[in-house]
């Protein structure tokens, strides 16, 4: 019996080749796409799933009323917290990597994702210790941990403990090796631990220094630890505050705000953290999310697709039936027989599929920036859910349907079956209709979106404007007169750069246009605190940025003041603070009186899915920042950049960074990364997009072949009655047409609420208005009339003898 249904499946495939052709490839495509979206699924739930800890181990984030959440805690919450009983372990951590020129006798290299921590830190992230000991690894400031990997580059396979290595120009002792078995939220090359004195309260009383991990015994009372946090920030801060500035902490809330403390579990980090809290980053859910529901959308397309086709293949196929079921078959046999066809089919699109996921893997990589494998045992455990899923929606409606016809009435050439089959079938081509509009219309807006931050006027112009590492060797940072020291290094840097043809200008400050800098600072006004960014920066930096000066004056080396008590501030802060003729009025940052010298229209510096934040600007020697000084900003000449490039390169490496590498980056593309993702977001669309028409064409080409195909004896009689050819085309299209905008209608509602809800994610964003809609209507009917017509004409030019002559 077996051998019987490949023969006939065989003879099918040879008789109906293309339709057979546009079946595999339907399915693989829409399989396809599902595999990326679980190989990317798998990845991002993979980050901490080999860590037995992942449930206990907490990080502490806090919030000061409408400011962002920090992960930076104070050291003084140490002793209160290892009082709790239910804490375990506490770990005090530098909240992103470090890097540093590692040696070896004569080997250097530069390694970056390195991690200061304090030694419980191998207690919360049990890495497998490949040499040495990780408990004893992190005892003191002389120890450190590497990587397997970078073990190797130093020391090939020999055993590495005992032996010192120069990091952060300091010899240090290898107390251990690690391997990390999989994704971490933590991945370090290098793990030190310089904490002595950063994690102790009374060297650093800061109160967002440090960022703070805590291992629980019992996580179900993760929020009693909680709550004691968030009495312990009150009475420390709130209350102390209170009593140094004279108030009642009732009137230090109402000032400054309350805090809120988060506890949240390392196993809800990747993906579901309020804040990019750990050194790996945060996975963006959202596109997560996107891309499944796409990638099932595309694929329940394919299945449809491949209803459609084999129903109305059924028909071919109804005599067959009809003779099977004459000599014995059951009805069960004829089910069995389909489905095991479709099983064929199945089979051959899965590696149809796995093929093009193999090839296009690459480049899926490198769109999202990661490295992903078709080799982990849960893809294929997956991927035979999948195999059998499709199986069962695909398969038993096409072979009950088959199995369904009337033996005596196809015999007798009646093939005919009930109205509620061809409804199913137009249903489901309705069905088809709908996914393609939403995808049509959905890209363009996406397109439309995600353009209008490209061309935005962002109130600064960045895309002639070079930012560049400033890395100044140890010495700087030692000694007093420390920002004097490092002030005047980049005084002297500036003044070099400014000889190099093509360089128009040169500034410093301390903003950077990746988005990732939300700190705020207390700016009073008339005893009231409003809670800003205030960012500190050298003169000419508004000029370099063509940032407009709105009201009063820009710094100036002219007066001496503007070094010492002078501030400038943008419009969104002027707002905020409601200050009336603002020239000359008195703030103060912190405690740090200061007069407004001008008024800085709003530029964009933060990513777009934010509002432009209030900034009060201040000289970079004013509050004593020097020190924190770590990028030049270049303006250059439009003519010859590249040249321009050069010469500064070969200046840097020779005059000013002699150890790291050179690395610079434009400003504007800097900018540009801050939404980044929703780029991507936008390129998955309009791939989608080309892929789910491709699979509605096959459908419709396939469905109006068989439909047009059923009816040429009646298209024969009206030729020969004498009806004209764009008659019969108009008749053959119409329901079509019909089915196409019943398909548009249904899709408006879900594509207007779900991109409507999309675009939410934006402080700045275009309107929807009806223009997508309608060239998505014409796209759509435009397609379907190009396939319908031109299968309709080729039918129209048949020999109609062929189907009269037997009349």
């Amino acid at each position: 019996m077996l051998k019987n249904w490949i023969n006939i499946f065989i003879y099918q495939i040879k008789n109906n080749k293309l339709f057979t052709a546009l079946n595999v490839l339907g399915l693989s495509i829409g399989i396809s796409g599902l595999i990326f979206a679980l190989l990317y699924w798998n990845d991002e739930q993979s980050y901490d799933a080999w860590n037995p800890e992942k449930e206990n181990v907490y990080q502490v984030l806090a919030q000061l009323s409408d400011m962002p959440v920090t992960t930076n805690n104070p050291v003084r919450l140490k002793p209160h917290l290892e009082s709790d009983p239910n804490v375990e372990t506490v770990v005090y951590a530098d909240e992103w990597y470090q890097k540093s020129k590692v040696m070896y006798n004569e080997q250097k290299e530069f390694v970056d994702k390195i991690i200061n921590a304090e030694r419980g830190f191998f207690t919360l992230f049990p890495f497998e210790i490949i040499y040495g000991n990780a408990t004893s690894a992190l005892k003191d400031e002389n120890g450190i941990a590497i990587s397997e990997k970078l073990a190797q580059r130093f020391f090939g396979n020999q055993n590495p403990v005992g032996k010192q290595i120069k990091c952060f120009d300091t010899m240090l002792t290898i107390g251990a090796v690690y391997r990390i078995p999989g994704n971490s939220s933590i991945a370090p090359n290098i793990v030190v631990n310089r904490m002595k004195n950063l994690a102790d309260p009374t060297q650093n009383p800061g109160l967002f220094v440090l960022k703070l991990l805590v291992k629980l015994k019992d996580p179900l009372k993760a929020d009693i630890t909680r709550k004691m946090l968030e009495k312990v920030f009150y009475d420390e801060i709130i209350v102390r505050s209170a009593k140094q500035a004279g108030f009642t902490p009732a009137e230090m809330v109402k000032k400054i705000g309350n805090f809120k403390v988060y506890m949240e579990p390392l196993s809800k980090a990747r993906l579901h953290s309020v804040t990019d809290g750990y050194p790996e980053g945060r996975g963006n859910y959202q596109f997560l999310m996107i891309m499944a529901g796409l990638s099932v959308l595309i694929l329940v397309l394919s299945i449809v697709n491949y209803i459609n086709l084999a129903t109305a293949n059924a028909i071919k196929r109804a005599k067959e039936v009809g003779v099977r079921k004459i000599l014995g078959a059951s009805k069960r046999d004829i089910i069995n027989q389909f489905i095991f066809e479709t099983v064929l089919i199945t089979l051959f699109s899965i590696l149809l599929a796995l093929v093009i996921v193999e090839v296009v893997l690459p480049y899926y990589n490198l769109f999202l920036g990661k490295n992903l494998r078709i080799i982990e045992a849960q893809f294929y455990i997956q991927l035979i859910i999948v195999f059998i899923v499709t199986i069962i929606v695909s398969g038993i409606f096409p072979a009950l349907y088959v199995a369904n016809f009337e033996t005596l009435k196809v015999l007798k050439g009646n093939y005919e079956r009930s109205k509620s089959g061809v409804w199913l079938r137009n249903g489901m081509l309705i069905f088809q209709f709908a996914i393609a509009t939403f995808f049509i219309i959905g890209s363009s807006i996406v397109y439309e979106q995600i353009n209008y931050l490209s061309n935005k006027n962002l109130g600064f112009k960045g895309n002639q404007v070079l930012a560049i590492s400033l890395n100044l060797p140890s010495s700087y940072y030692q000694g007093e007169n420390v920002g004097k020291n490092i002030f005047g290094r980049y005084e002297t840097i500036k003044q070099e750069l400014k000889k190099i043809k093509g360089v128009e200008k040169v500034s410093t400050g301390l903003l950077s246009f990746d988005g990732t800098d939300h700190s705020f600072w207390p700016i009073w006004y008339h005893g009231v605190l409003f809670k800003q960014k205030a960012i500190g920066l050298d003169y000419a930096m508004f000029d370099l940025l063509d940032i407009k000066i709105t009201k009063g004056r820009n710094f100036d080396p002219k007066f001496a003041s503007d070094t010492i008590n002078s501030v400038l501030l943008n419009e969104k802060s002027l707002q905020l603070m409601n200050i009336k003729d603002p020239i000359g009025k008195e703030i103060k940052i912190g405690n740090q009186s200061m007069n407004i010298i001008g008024i800085v229209k709003d530029f964009n510096l933060l990513s777009p899915e934010v509002e432009v934040p209030p900034i009060t600007f201040y000289h970079i020697k004013t509050l004593g920042m020097a020190p924190e000084i770590n990028r030049i900003y270049i303006k250059l000449k439009s003519d010859n950049i590249q040249n321009s490039i050069t010469e500064i390169e070969k200046f840097w490496k020779t005059k000013v960074d002699t150890e790291y590498p050179f690395k610079y980056d434009f400003v504007d593309k800097e900018y540009a990364r801050t939404y980044e993702s929703y780029v991507k977001q936008k390129n998955l669309f309009l791939l989608l997009n080309i892929v789910v028409i491709l699979i509605a064409l096959f459908g419709l080409f396939a469905l109006a072949s068989y439909s047009i195909q059923r009816r040429m004896k009646e298209i024969a009689i009206r030729k020969t009655l004498g009806a004209e050819t764009n008659v019969l085309l108009k008749e053959l299209s119409k329901q079509y047409i019909l089915y196409c905008i019943m398909g548009f209608l249904i899709a408006l509602f879900p594509i207007y609420f779900l991109l409507n809800k999309w675009l939410q994610n934006f402080a700045f964003r275009i309107d929807i208005t009806i223009t997508p809609f309608l060239s998505g209507f014409i796209v759509l009917l435009s397609l379907t009339l190009i396939i319908v017509l031109a299968r309709a004409y080729q039918a129209t030019k048949t020999d109609i003898l062929k189907y009269l002559k037997y009349e």
